[in-house]
């Protein structure tokens, strides 16, 4: 596991760690200097640990931009609204006057998304390789702005394209397959079903709130059904494949890399992961020991995060099925490049 990934995940359990014991222990009132010391303490750990743990692990480790402080100070704001005592929790209003703001814009966002669903459709239908490839092809990685948000138009068709066998008949053919845990069986119909759990519980939990927001909160849960799906048949059939002269990487839905030929330098097999695990521009795709190593002549994007998270590699370590097919493909796909 990589050294982003483990302090992501670390601020992840630092943070429902500290959010779970702060409501729990959050007196009911201030009668006492005890309770005025505890509730001072929780209030240290809401708005000064946690923005420095999230600067820290998110920011400085994870290089993300340091305006996404805002997202932790206002959900520390949110919690300290709802379980503060009565005589503090009004200078945490601000935020409960936020619902029907958040109300409208979710039912814009709705609309949209019905919007995006036909479009998508009507796009899926005429497309032969992944959308995403077509944006990083279209756009240069050094405008990453940009490309992002070329990322994020695309990744409605991407869902649609995955997820329904008869879009994706045209699809290149898979060279080799990533040994990937989401392409297992059991994997999607366990991820189907905590899906379905978690739209039924947040209905739930919501409704006495607002029953348009527990219907609008609920059916973006549902709706990712499809990209659960659509994660799943790119895990298991499209994983590692060649297009217009490119190698593609697909790690899930979740990343991946799209390399032109003359970017690979050589190709190493059985490197240990472990010799490169926590540098930042070497990623390990697959499980259990790689036996398939790509250098490039230059670092690639590696698109994390949906395609929200872009990261340089220089070094990718692969953990395939057939992995000298895959290096005689390359070569192939090479001496083509280099003949043409």
């Amino acid at each position: 596991m990589r050294v982003k990934v483990k302090f992501r995940l670390l601020f992840l359990s630092l943070s429902l760690i500290c959010f779970w014991l702060g409501v729990h222990f959050t007196p009911d009132t201030l009668s006492s200097a005890d309770d005025k010391w505890l509730l001072g303490g929780i209030s240290a750990v809401y708005f000064l640990l946690l923005p420095i743990g999230y600067w820290y692990c998110i920011i400085k480790i994870g290089q993300q931009k340091l305006w996404k402080l805002i997202m932790i100070f206002s959900l520390s704001s949110l919690v300290a609204r709802l379980s503060y005592p009565a005589e503090l929790s009004h200078y945490f209003e601000f935020v409960m006057w936020l619902r029907y703001p958040i109300i409208a814009v979710l039912l814009l966002i709705e609309l949209y998304l019905i919007v995006s669903v036909i479009r998508g459709l009507l796009n899926a239908r005429k497309l032969k390789g992944d959308p995403r490839v077509g944006a990083v092809e279209t756009y240069n990685e050094d405008a990453e702005k940009t490309l992002t948000m070329a990322l994020i138009l695309a990744s409605e068709a991407t869902n649609w394209y995955y997820s329904i066998p008869w879009f994706s008949r045209q699809h290149p053919s898979t060279t080799a397959h990533i040994t990937l845990l989401s392409a297992r069986r059991w994997h999607v119909w366990l991820m189907v079903i905590g899906c379905v759990a978690a739209s039924i519980i947040s209905y739930i939990l919501l409704q006495s709130w607002s029953e348009i927001v527990a219907i609008i909160v609920a059916s973006f849960i549902s709706y990712t059904l499809m990209a659960i799906v659509a994660n799943h048949r790119i895990s298991r059939h499209y994983s590692l494949y060649f297009l217009r002269n490119k190698l593609v990487i697909n790690n899930g839905l979740w990343g991946f890399m799209v390399i032109d030929m003359a970017d690979i330098s050589c190709m190493l097999n059985q490197e240990a992961k472990s010799e490169t695990k926590d540098d930042t521009e070497v990623i390990s795709i697959g499980r259990g020991q790689t036996n398939l190593t790509l250098n490039l002549v230059k670092p690639v994007i590696y698109h994390g995060g949906l395609g929200q998270l872009p990261e340089s590699m220089s070094k990718i370590h692969l953990s395939v099925d057939k992995p000298q097919e895959v290096i005689a493909a390359i070569e192939a796909s090479r001496n083509i490049v280099l003949a043409a």
